[in-house]
Formats: structure tokens, C-alpha cells, sequence
């Protein structure tokens, strides 16, 4: 093993969430009057924090979102994930193969750190990350595609950020990855191949990745 410590993205990648936010994303957008289909969010918001929605909505309209926007967002966003939210398949049996290994991992997302918790939490993966490995875009000045959020959670780790691997499934996160001078790993169950590359390695099903983590 050549690694440190494994980072997860947490949309997508721990949690089958982006179907269920992108839907609400763009039917909020589209209700505020910015008509916004399911592909059109996927393509410009996936693995993005919030602010990256507002930036782009004033950019093409020169309206600005509403201020309480973002707890809308979130009460709707939240109340579907408690309803319907599930873990990726297999993701589980990843994490319990790194800890079996003795090889640490924490997760870092674009997300608010409630919605983190209220996904690790609504799948039963929580009690794997606890506080002290949960990091968010809230944490740093810069979102993905910055670097800024993993070499904060690499620090925070203890680990050099050569030593880390990041398992993404968003162009924005992987992005952010490699300007971190870390390896990544995309999951392509939702994102065509060529908008993770160049990658260390990409796979379509968890059960994949130790075989490349590991190698």
C-alpha cells in the first residue's frame, strides 16, 4: 500500500445523494424563475459547494438568489435524504476492508457540515468517520476545484499530500485532487470517464477500488 491516507468525497462517492439534491436544485432554481433541468445541475453544480451556484446564477442573469436560498435548499435537500438517502453499494465494504488494513481515511466534501453529518448519519456510516475525520469546504477560504480543502484535511490528518489518495466522482473534485498533488480515483458511476481523467485509476462499482488502493 503507497498510501497515507485515503480521502473520500462524500456526494456520490459515500452516498447516493446526487440524484436526489440535483433533482431538488434544479427544480428550486427552475421555481425561482432560472429554468434548470436534472442534467443542467449534474453538469454545473455536481461536487460544487453552494456558493458556486450563486456565482453562476448572477453571472448569467444578473439576479441574485434569495438570502435564505441556501436554508431552503438545505430543509429540502435534508428532508429527502431522511426519507430516501442510502449509502453507495458496496462503499461499506470498502471502509470496513481500510480498516481491517489499518489504513486511514476521512471523508471531505463540498457540503455544509450538516449536511455531511445528516448523510453519514441517515446511511449508518457516521460512527466509521466521527468528528475528527469529517472535513468540509466551510473549513477553508476556497472549494473545489482549489486544493485548498484537501491539503486541509491531509494536514489535519497528519499525513503529506503526496502520500494521500482521493476517491472522487466529480470533474470539480478531481480537479481539486490533482492541484493538491495528490493521487485520485474516479467513480464513474455518474460521470463519463474522460471528465475524471488523467486519474490514477477509475472504476465503476466500490468493489473495484481496494484492488486499486491496494495494489
Amino acid at each position: 500500500m503507497g498510501y497515507d491516507l485515503i480521502i473520500f468525497d462524500n456526494d456520490g462517492v459515500l452516498v447516493d445523494s446526487e440524484p436526489i439534491s440535483n433533482r431538488i436544485l434544479a427544480d428550486y432554481l427552475t421555481e425561482l424563475g432560472h429554468p434548470t433541468t436534472y442534467e443542467d445541475s449534474i453538469r454545473d453544480y455536481m461536487g460544487a459547494a453552494l456558493h458556486r451556484v450563486h456565482d453562476t446564477v448572477l453571472e448569467r442573469s444578473g439576479l441574485r438568489l434569495p438570502d435564505d436560498f441556501d436554508d431552503t435548499l438545505h430543509q429540502r435537500v435534508f428532508e429527502a435524504f431522511r426519507r430516501d438517502l442510502r449509502p453507495v453499494a458496496g462503499v461499506a465494504e470498502v471502509l470496513e476492508k481500510l480498516d481491517a488494513d489499518g489504513i486511514p481515511y476521512c471523508v471531505a466534501s463540498s457540503g455544509s457540515h450538516e449536511r455531511i453529518r445528516v448523510a453519514l448519519r441517515t446511511t449508518g456510516l457516521y460512527e466509521r468517520f466521527g468528528e475528527e475525520r469529517i472535513f468540509s469546504s466551510q473549513d477553508v477560504s476556497r472549494g473545489k476545484p482549489a486544493p485548498d480543502l484537501f491539503l486541509h484535511a491531509a494536514g489535519a490528518m497528519g499525513s503529506e499530500a503526496h502520500r494521500c489518495a482521493v476517491v472522487e466522482d466529480s470533474p470539480l473534485g478531481a480537479q481539486a485532487a490533482r492541484a493538491a498533488g495528490m493521487d485520485v480515483y474516479g467513480f464513474t458511476a455518474m460521470t463519463p470517464e474522460a471528465k475524471l481523467g488523467p486519474a490514477n485509476g477509475l472504476f465503476g462499482e466500490m468493489s473495484e477500488l481496494p484492488g486499486l488502493l491496494l495494489r
